[in-house]
């Protein structure tokens, strides 16, 4: 059965001006970092991006090596792309990135001229599409000069197999020297994907500043903390969560007594709010004007679901303001 969206797609999702640009990114936009890859069945990676479209969510944004195994979310991508979105290809906004080990040899990682036009031209093919919307440098290259990396940014939006570039993980001092080398080539970057939640708040030290004194969006990942800012936790670590899994980005070390304290404080002032957690958590983020778009992973489409159901209410009172950072900064 041929996917035909909703038509009142657009009537509830919030449109943010990115940056100094004239591109508007939906409030909420989805990753594919997880649940799009091999491992995952492709019709449940099917209706969480056909319903994320259907409730206003036009961004999606991969890397080379999102899966498991890297290279397989694109290709799964581009496999559900070609079968249920290519008549909305124009309502889209489709991100990937390079900079994270992809092959063997010394032209399969970091930021090499050689290696990030490689990598956007497998990306292209993997996903079957004659353009990405945005490319970003998903990390910074500690021995390749800045400016060939961003030369090599420059490069691909000329070729005209990239209509934008973006940083990711940056950190201030050389996100500022790598906008000002863009800016300098005549292709201004468009936005920077910091890590920032309640519980990650480097950004808050200067580079949420420079991003908007120099009209950069910003595309905050890991909002709810690899799932510590939701209901999960509120009672341990459950036997099904990603904490117990396994993985290298949770482990139950980080699920400390503390931790869970904070949690549930911020839960009651969540449901006080007549919010989830996870809806205060990404409100949260999206409270500060630099921010233009949170960006969520997904397992189910109720997890979408929630994320929008969010921008029913992002006021914060100050009242409320200081009641979270009182609770991030107990230490019981």
């Amino acid at each position: 059965m041929v996917f035909q969206a909703d038509k009142t797609r657009y009537q509830s999702m919030q449109y943010r001006r990115c940056g100094q640009s004239g591109l508007r990114l939906p409030a909420v936009s989805l990753g594919l970092w997880h649940n799009f890859g091999d491992t995952t069945l492709i019709n449940n990676s099917r209706q969480l991006l056909q319903r994320a479209f259907e409730l206003g969510i036009t961004h999606f944004d991969l890397a080379n090596n999102y899966g498991p195994p890297p290279g397989s979310a694109e290709c799964n991508f581009g496999r559900i792309f070609q079968e249920d979105f290519q008549p909305y290809r124009d309502e889209l906004i489709i991100s990937t990135k390079a900079g994270y080990t992809m092959w063997d040899g010394p032209y399969g990682d970091w930021g090499s001229r050689k290696y990030l036009i490689a990598s956007l031209d497998q990306s292209l093919k993997r996903m079957g599409l004659e353009y990405v919307d945005i490319f970003y440098h998903h990390r910074p290259d500690p021995e390749t000069p800045l400016r060939e990396t961003m030369k090599a940014l420059d490069h691909v939006v000329r070729q005209g197999k990239a209509l934008y570039v973006g940083l990711s993980n940056y950190p201030v001092e050389l996100a500022r020297q790598a906008i000002e080398i863009l800016d300098d080539l005549g292709t201004p970057c468009l936005i920077h994907q910091p890590k920032y939640s309640m519980f990650e708040r480097a950004p808050e030290q200067g580079l949420l500043s420079v991003l908007k004194e120099k009209g950069v969006g910003c595309i905050p990942f890991s909002p709810l903390a690899g799932g510590q800012l939701t209901d999960r936790y509120l009672n341990g670590i459950p036997p099904d969560s990603r904490a117990a899994s396994g993985s290298r980005f949770l482990n139950p070390e980080q699920i400390t007594d503390e931790k869970i304290s904070q949690v549930r404080k911020l839960n009651a002032l969540a449901e006080s709010r007549g919010q989830k957690l996870s809806q205060m958590a990404l409100a949260w983020v999206l409270r500060h004007d630099a921010v233009t778009t949170v960006l969520i992973g997904a397992s189910k489409t109720s997890q979408i679901e929630d994320a929008v159901g969010m921008l029913d209410n992002l006021h914060f009172s100050a009242e409320e303001l200081q009641t979270i950072e009182s609770i991030l900064n107990s230490a019981n």
